[in-house]
């Protein structure tokens, strides 16, 4: 059998692989990829968020190429982004950001160590068998009372390869309703934010090439304060 995000025709290359083979031959064939005006204005709001609380620092999980990371250094937060696709981190390290490659389910970080966090159509490649410990690991690399915006593409709690996709292997999504979504990121903190917006056209459309029905999800998840001794 092959493992999730696979199809029979490559059993072996395992989902982050195959992940990771097809954002790299991306990197190569669209550098830069555009962002929604939505996304653009939760980006700004919470960047205005984490500079009232004085959060002076991010972690990005799935930076690419960098878009968003230069706009959290030039507002004068110190960034840090991973990606599992080696192109995608060279990018994103070309216009001078602090990038390396490293796996969601693995961060290479110490406990509590960032005051903010943010992820954007990412976790949607993550299958539902692992997507509490990915959140626990995201939690755990969180300082206590940190802020973890995160940002998904919706669906009727399926897992799909997408149709799409003309650079192979085709990626992996796992489709998560709304309900589902807070469920799952529920136990782990107090979301402090939750909204949705439908999907555009064009550049502003999400995967699926119009054979989804689908919004796009965004949260803000506030992990828990330290207790006092």
């Amino acid at each position: 059998m092959a493992p999730d995000g696979e199809d029979s025709g490559a059993p072996e290359l395992s989902g982050e692989d195959r992940l990771a083979a097809f954002y790299n031959q991306r990197a190569v064939l669209y550098p830069e990829h555009p962002l929604t005006p939505q996304r653009v204005q939760q980006r700004e709001r919470f960047i205005a968020r984490l500079k009232a609380e004085g959060r002076h620092a991010v972690l990005e999980v799935g930076c690419g190429a960098g878009l968003d990371g230069l706009k959290f250094v030039q507002a004068g937060i110190h960034y840090t982004g991973v990606d599992i696709s080696e192109e995608q981190v060279r990018l994103a390290a070309a216009k001078g950001l602090d990038a390396s490659v490293a796996s969601v389910r693995s961060l290479p970080f110490a406990d509590g160590v960032f005051p903010a966090l943010w992820t954007m159509s990412t976790l949607l490649h993550i299958p539902d068998k692992n997507i509490d410990d990915v959140v626990c690991e995201l939690v755990r690399v969180a300082a206590p009372g940190a802020l973890i915006a995160v940002g998904l593409w919706s669906g009727d709690d399926e897992e799909v390869l997408n149709p799409e996709d003309e650079i192979q292997p085709p990626r992996f999504f796992s489709r998560r309703s709304d309900e589902t979504l807070q469920r799952i990121f529920g136990p782990h903190g107090r979301i402090e934010e939750f909204v949705t917006w439908p999907e555009g056209t064009g550049a502003e459309s999400g995967p699926g090439a119009g054979h989804w029905t689908q919004h796009y999800q965004f949260l803000v998840l506030r992990t828990p304060r330290a207790q006092p001794n």
